[in-house]
């Protein structure tokens, strides 16, 4: 696999040159945060008032609000065995790309980044930061992470977001999506983006005939004949959109990418 280095160097060079560096500017919201209700004081805005607090108070009270444009930008890479695939590339590896170029995009609109890794359990967590630094060593943690034999914990990893990360929070969770996850309480705190990465031998395998499979997450060896692959990605499809469905109904965006192949389709569609 490639270095940290070169792939921030790469991810670097493809987000200034397509102009994708502001793209995270337009989730922030109207630019304040309500902090506290205090009596009127002579010079305060009177637009600010909250008749309805004042009217039960009988005096006029103000709202008063804080500045808050900054935007924090969680990465949560899911590295289940599943990962460990790829037929020009691992899709590992192309998590970590990702992760790069959204660390990139937020440390220069100034945005807090930060990155929770995760498998059976939670393996790495990168404190919200505004340096490209803290951007390397979180790819730098993908790239060196052994996901074989390891499963998706679904229900620790929901339990931990939900405990860790900020409301307001652009939460992006980068997955094959082979595991099932259950983001409908996430979503309602944060505004979540469901990151597919998936490889073309996975959704259109060629007939293989006869063969010995391996499975990365138990070990186990499957042997068998696999000329016809058409059930397989028939039942992929189903659940493809049983899953997929479930994400719009709570209102999670997917976006979807090819492994191995440019990421500027899939990150003009974050």
């Amino acid at each position: 696999m490639k270095s940290s280095k070169r792939i921030m160097l790469k991810t670097r060079k493809f987000f200034v040159g397509d102009k994708l560096g502001n793209h995270l500017s337009k989730y922030k919201g109207e630019g304040y945060d309500f902090t506290e209700l205090r009596e009127y004081q002579f010079g305060d805005d009177i637009r600010k008032i909250d008749w309805n607090i004042s009217a039960k108070l009988q005096k006029p009270h103000v709202k008063i609000f804080n500045e808050e444009r900054e935007l924090n930008v969680v990465a949560v890479p899911l590295l289940s065995a599943s990962t460990y695939f790829g037929g020009k590339v691992l899709k590992q590896e192309t998590i970590a790309e990702i992760v790069a170029t959204l660390g990139q995009m937020a440390t220069v609109n100034m945005d807090n980044f930060s990155t929770h890794i995760f498998a059976d359990r939670e393996y790495f967590y990168g404190k919200p930061s505004k340096k490209s630094g803290a951007v390397e060593k979180s790819v730098d943690e993908i790239l060196n992470f052994s996901p074989l034999q390891k499963k998706l914990n679904p229900d620790l990893i929901v339990e931990t977001l939900l405990q860790k990360v900020k409301k307001k929070s652009l939460v992006f969770i980068i997955s094959d999506f082979y595991t099932k996850l259950d983001l409908r309480y996430l979503a309602k705190k944060c505004e979540v983006i469901a990151v597919v990465v998936r490889d073309e031998v996975e959704e259109n395998p060629p007939p293989f005939g006869f063969a010995s499979l391996v499975d990365s997450e138990s070990g186990e060896v499957l042997n068998g004949n696999f000329a016809n692959s058409e059930t397989y990605i028939e039942n992929l499809k189903k659940y493809d959109y049983e899953t997929f469905k479930d994400f719009k109904k709570w209102g999670v965006r997917v976006v979807k990418f090819q492994n191995g192949k440019n990421l500027n389709e899939g990150l003009r569609k974050i």
